[in-house]
Order: structure tokens, then C-alpha cells, then sequence
């Protein structure tokens, strides 16, 4: 495990030759017009983690629980879907019928993918996701299971990813990518603008305000939008936390560098957190918002999950990743570098 207090806080990226211009969306009132056409989308129940949270001796601990959206089992259903549906009203007519002839296409580690596959399906359009080789097969067969194509591509997400790219180009096919760079930020806005629902509901559903608020983080999207729900309601001393595989600190060493950087590492786990490479707009926005970042071994983020499965909440690697982080820096002599206190209080 490795710690960052972010040297950038509360001042951002220094301005930078090839990084994306703009910023996230923080228009949740249009989020929440859209979704609520959208009945499968329903909200999902922020959960009380009590026992857990007396072993880590703090006063409370809340998760929320998105495996049951859109019943896809996945903590980022909200976006790519999302996304897709603005597509589709923008065009207007028959929902069902929107977006006939329209292909998309993307990169994903499967999570994303499960959310561009149903969206596609929901909107008469195609979907089809490149993954690599180290995606396990299982998350293809749920894919196609969706109506999704599949196609392998590369020995990793960034590899994927460049497959994806030609592919669009070469077929007229539409990118989307849940990452942004220079030149290509206006889908990933839409999907961050997607993710910020969720973070919205657990702001709403909490019953205090936290100290904390952990957040796993891949290229960054869905951290970002869960942090600026966070910081709309809570304002600025709540602490947010990233969290990221200690095999793909793309976010921590970009902050490091004070610039987007690529970096290396193994094949994690956390599949849908090991990405190499931070999106721009996410990267811009936690450099300027985000309090810690922290990274997490696979071998953490396993025993995590079985940590949460004991409590009758199983989840994966990389949907435990928030809670294995947490699990670290409640242990004692470690408590002081996150700000949790050595009395049990709110996290």
C-alpha cells in the first residue's frame, strides 16, 4: 500500500501543452430528467455496514450498493447507458427505435461495457466491446449475454482501447470511451454526467455528514462525480479519498508528476480499475479536489470482499476496492495519515 496526501489540493494542474480542455459536468438536475424516463434505472439503497464499522472502530460506516441497477451487477451502469439515452433524445421519435444504424464501440475491463451493451440495446443501436486478453472470459459471456459483440484485442485495457479507436474510425462507428484526452471530452462529460446520479442518491440517502468518503478510481470518471456530489453537499472538509490498484496508480503518480502520465505495472485483479492511463477532465478535477490517494494490492482488495461477503454483501475485487483501503488505514499507527481519529467517529 502507498499514500499520497495531494501536494495540488485546492489548486489543481498547472496549465499544460496536450491536456483536454474544459471541465466535468455538474449538472445533476439534468441528469435527473433524464433518468427518470428511464424506470430500470431506479435508485439503488445506500447500506449501514454496522459490524464492520465496529471492527474498524469508527461510528459508522455507509456503502452503496448498485448491483442491482439496471441488473447489471455493475457500480457503473449509470454511465455509458446514460450517455447513449442523451444520444437517443437528442435525436427524438420512438426511444426504442432512436438510434437504429448506430453502432458503439469502446474498450472495457467489463463494467463499462455491460453499460454501453444494454444502453445500445435499450435505444435500437449496436454495441461492440474490445477487450483484452486479460479480462476474464466471463465478463464476454455476460457481454454477449446483454446482446453485445466481443472482440479480443491486446494484453491490455490501453492496448484494447487503440483497437477500439481504429475500428470507430475505420467503420464510422461511434467512440465510447469513458476516458477523455485532448480532443475527445464531450462523451466522457456526458458519462461522468451519468455517474454523478449515484453519487446525488448516496449524498441524499446519508443520514450525517461523513468524515470520509472512499472512492475507487480507474481512469477517474466515476471518482470524479461521486467527489463533486460529495463536495456540492458536504463543502470542503469532508476528506475524499482515491482509491487505486497498486498496479495502476495512474491518477496518484499523474498528481506526482503534475501532468497525465502513463504508467506500468502487472495485470491487477481489480480489472476494472486497472487502467494506466487517467482521463483528463477526471485527472484535472481530483488534482484540484481530492484529499489522499491511496493504492491497494490485490491481495487487499480479495480480502476486502471476502470481508463484505461475510456480511452478506459480496461484491468483487474492484468493487471492494474503497473498503480494502479503508480496512488499511483504520489499523492502528495508520489512523493519523487519513485523518481518522483513535475514537470511534463517522467515517
Amino acid at each position: 500500500m502507498t499514500l499520497l496526501e495531494n501536494p495540488l489540493r485546492g489548486q489543481g494542474l498547472p496549465s499544460e501543452e496536450g491536456m483536454a480542455e474544459g471541465d466535468i459536468s455538474h449538472d445533476i438536475a439534468a441528469a435527473r430528467s433524464l433518468i427518470s424516463q428511464c424506470p430500470i434505472a431506479k435508485e439503488t439503497p445506500l447500506v449501514s455496514l454496522d459490524a464492520l464499522a465496529t471492527e474498524l472502530g469508527i461510528a459508522s460506516l455507509y456503502a452503496k450498493d448498485e448491483r442491482q441497477r439496471m441488473g447489471l451487477g455493475s457500480f457503473k451502469a449509470l454511465g455509458a447507458a446514460y450517455a447513449i439515452a442523451k444520444a437517443a433524445v437528442a435525436v427524438g421519435g420512438d426511444p426504442a427505435t432512436a438510434l437504429s444504424g448506430v453502432t458503439y464501440v469502446s474498450s472495457s475491463a467489463g463494467n463499462h461495457g455491460m453499460s454501453l451493451v444494454a444502453g445500445a440495446r435499450l435505444f435500437g443501436a449496436r454495441g461492440v466491446v474490445y477487450l483484452s486478453d486479460s479480462v476474464p472470459e466471463v465478463f464476454a459471456e455476460r457481454l454477449r449475454a446483454l446482446g453485445g459483440e466481443v472482440i479480443r484485442a491486446g494484453v491490455n485495457y490501453e492496448e484494447s482501447m487503440v483497437a477500439a479507436m481504429a475500428a470507430a474510425e475505420h467503420n464510422d462507428w461511434q467512440l465510447l470511451s469513458d476516458t477523455s484526452w485532448e480532443g475527445y471530452t464531450t462523451t466522457a462529460r456526458d458519462i461522468m454526467e451519468g455517474y454523478l446520479l449515484m453519487g446525488d442518491e448516496a449524498v441524499v440517502q446519508m443520514p450525517e455528514k461523513p468524515t470520509h468518503v472512499f472512492l475507487q478510481a480507474g481512469v477517474g470518471g466515476l471518482a470524479t462525480a461521486g467527489a463533486a456530489m460529495a463536495r456540492a453537499k458536504w463543502g470542503a472538509d469532508v476528506k475524499l479519498v482515491i482509491v487505486e490498484p497498486i498496479a495502476a496508480p495512474a491518477l496518484a503518480d499523474s498528481v506526482r508528476a503534475g501532468k497525465p502520465i502513463v504508467v506500468s505495472g502487472p495485470v491487477s485483479n481489480m480489472g476494472r480499475l486497472d487502467c494506466k492511463e487517467p482521463s483528463h477532465l477526471a485527472l484535472k478535477y481530483l488534482a484540484r479536489e481530492a484529499d489522499t490517494f491511496i493504492t491497494i494490492s490485490d491481495e487487499d482488495a480479495t480480502a476486502a470482499n471476502d470481508r463484505l461477503t461475510s456480511y452478506g454483501m459480496p461484491s468483487t475485487a474492484s468493487g471492494a476496492a474503497g473498503v480494502a483501503a479503508l480496512i488499511q488505514m483504520a489499523e492502528p499507527g495508520m489512523r493519523a495519515l487519513v485523518y481518522i481519529s483513535e475514537e470511534p467517529e463517522d467515517a
